[in-house]
């Protein structure tokens, strides 16, 4: 919840807005797209293949704070976010890790070249932009009101 605290306080950090479903579609969306993607990069570029693989799981998971109603534009924040659902057992346990370490990848290989290795496994990829594309789609609003009570 301290990460949480500090998101609020930023400028782009975490804000509360109307929930979208029109927003969900679209990230969810986004997200198959950038997974196609991911298919046709496999063996050019170390340096795609993981800002590719992240921005996959990052769509899947921004479109289901798109249906809760929570803006942020940092992507620590939205990780935080991710971490009090995994808490709350509204999505699976690891899956804020696999965001973690994912994002973590991207950042070497993006920012400082460092050429890691990056181990992409279509499956499990695909069962966690469909888990969150169905988390999204089955939440209730009595669920959607009491996370944005906790977050408030």
């Amino acid at each position: 919840m301290a990460t949480i605290k500090w998101c609020k306080c930023q400028k782009k950090g975490i804000q509360l807005i109307e929930p979208n479903d029109n927003l969900f579609i679209e990230y969810v969306q986004t997200a198959e797209e950038t997974l196609d993607i991911l298919r046709s990069i496999k063996g050019k570029s170390k340096v795609w293949l993981a800002t590719t693989k992240y921005y996959c799981e990052y769509f899947a998971a921004y479109a289901l704070l798109m249906k809760i109603g929570i803006k942020c534009e940092i992507h620590d924040c939205t990780i935080a976010i991710c971490q009090l659902l995994e808490g709350m057992s509204i999505i699976p346990t690891g899956y804020t890790l696999i965001l973690q370490e994912d994002k973590q990848l991207r950042i070497d290989n993006q920012y400082y070249l460092k050429n890691r290795e990056v181990s992409v496994d279509y499956n499990k990829i695909v069962e966690f932009v469909v888990t969150l594309k169905n988390i999204g789609s089955k939440i209730t609003n009595e669920k959607i009101n009491e996370i944005r009570k906790i977050i408030e």
